[in-house]
């Protein structure tokens, strides 16, 4: 079975920074892992974590490696807590 080459994105506001914890970059990261982890298709290339930084722009350092990565074929996959942190 071909496993996919999954991108873990994370993204957290300076306004999520002041709502809540349940969208801190850690449990970002609990969440997509424990979904690899159940998946046996799909294994983590990496993580792209945008810290601070508003989802309104496009201008994001890791959002913009992360395209970059699939276009080069490293990454066949994203995930993220939900759809709102794209």
């Amino acid at each position: 079975m071909q496993k996919y080459k999954v991108a873990g994105y994370i993204r957290l506001s300076k306004e999520d920074k002041i709502k809540d914890e349940s969208n801190s970059v850690t449990n970002q990261k609990l969440i997509i892992n424990s979904y690899i982890e159940k998946n046996e298709d799909l294994e983590l290339f990496d993580f792209y974590i945008d810290d601070g930084f508003s989802g309104t722009t496009f201008d994001r350092p890791a959002f913009k490696r992360l395209i970059n990565d699939i276009e080069s074929g490293k990454v066949n996959c994203v995930i993220t807590k939900d759809y709102s942190r794209l």
